[in-house]
């Protein structure tokens, strides 16, 4: 793997929990619709992410770049016959809601695609439930290897996986940060322990010394104990797997400790969020994230203008993966429409087509699905904080050879 330098934006702003217009705060929670679908012509895309609690700032921006994407497409959709709609669902970044929410989606069968979910946690166990449905997934986020190695015919990714992430970190941390001791904290989650575990081993790999491993716990607050062992360790840097709520908190209250050293790691600290957390602790803070620069190119650059137009918000990491991911399930829809003879195509036939994309060209990322629904061409990109702002400048970018 080798680095192309050079500076990038990254995406900026937190968002914050809204609801769409209207009904939206009864679907976000039930699914219901204001057309049933029974004549057939209503094709429903369901968005599942966090739009509550600690991760709700990504999950909204999944739901807000999905959004943008389907409003732009309903009308070539009208051309065709069918009334596109929008269906979110709040799976609160838990397992057993998005496994909940999840058994509606597959009953209601006006649904033929799912943008989703933004955890590999809740991914894992809802997208069992969408396999039994035949019901096609395109995840904007999810990075564990579980995800796709359970080689389900429904399940696919836009984005890297943890097994490319973590090494791409591990690298830059032991070549370009020569870090010879590390500590590694992770989250207890599927995502948090996946990375950290990959991260880990590749630095092993490289010749550092892991320092020290412990883990948190998802909504803990104080964090003493764990800093404690890092202080007494004396690590070159820490590497953190998990999200920003607490790796905000980990790494402010690691400063206030006189712990100065660099703090690392992977996408989910990738929001504007950590640094309102952390504050000016943030600085001298790196991170790995599958979320490229909108800005470099024409499509990004018509994305982040239609997106600030039409919600008054600024991009976010996730934004535009929510916003290609449904581009790939709207075309693998028009495909199996086209192979139909124009009528709605069963869930299977969108599936199929779904998995059979290999040159979609998003606004941020190319995407061609290999037998387990990974991308080929995904990739991963290395920020810094510096002086604390949010967003951080691109280090490094690490394209997928595996």
């Amino acid at each position: 793997m080798a680095f192309k330098k050079g500076m990038a934006l990254a995406l900026s702003a937190a968002l914050v929990f809204g609801v769409l217009a209207g009904c939206a705060s009864k679907t976000e929670q039930t699914g219901a619709s204001t057309s049933s679908g029974s004549d057939g012509k209503v094709i429903k895309i369901v968005t599942q992410s966090p739009l509550s609690g600690g991760s709700a700032t990504q999950g909204e921006a999944i739901k807000l770049g999905a959004q943008l994407q389907i409003e732009e497409q309903k009308e070539a959709f009208k051309k065709l016959g069918f009334e596109l709609q929008l269906v979110p669902y709040d799976d609160q970044a838990d397992p057993k809601k998005g496994v909940a929410n999840a058994q509606l989606v597959g009953a209601d069968k006006a649904v033929l695609g799912v943008v989703g979910h933004m955890n590999s946690g809740v991914a894992i166990p809802s997208s069992e439930v969408y396999e039994k449905n035949n019901l096609v997934m395109v995840s904007p986020t999810n990075t564990a290897t579980e995800v796709t190695d359970r080689k389900l015919k429904s399940v696919n990714r836009i984005c890297a996986r943890d097994d490319f992430q973590g090494p791409a970190g591990a690298e830059y941390a032991v070549q370009t940060l020569k870090a010879k001791s590390i500590f590694v904290i992770d989250d207890k989650t599927a995502y948090g322990t996946g990375l950290a575990t990959a991260f880990k081993k590749a630095a092993e790999k490289l010749g550092a010394q892991i320092a020290g491993y412990e883990s948190i716990t998802v909504g803990e607050k104080d964090f003493n104990g764990v800093l404690n062992k890092v202080l007494a360790k004396k690590p070159d840097l820490i590497y953190f797997g998990g999200l920003y709520a607490e790796g905000g908190l980990l790494l402010k209250q690691a400063r206030e400790k006189g712990i100065t050293i660099p703090f690392m790691g992977g996408d989910g600290l990738d929001s504007g969020t950590l640094v309102e957390i952390a504050g000016t602790a943030a600085k001298n803070t790196f991170y790995t994230s599958i979320a490229a620069d909108p800005a470099k190119t024409e499509k990004g650059k018509k994305f982040i203008e239609d997106y600030k137009k039409k919600f008054n918000k600024e991009v976010e990491g996730y934004s535009a993966y929510g916003y290609d991911a449904a581009g790939v399930v709207l075309q693998g829809i028009k495909d199996a429409i086209a192979a139909n003879d124009n009528k709605l195509p069963t869930r299977e036939q969108v599936r199929d087509a779904v998995r059979s994309i290999q040159n979609y060209e998003g606004a941020v990322t190319k995407v061609g699905f290999d037998e387990k629904g990974d991308n080929k061409f995904s990739k991963i990109y290395i920020y810094k904080l510096n002086e604390s702002k949010y967003p951080g400048t691109q280090e490094g970018e690490v394209s997928n050879t595996k």
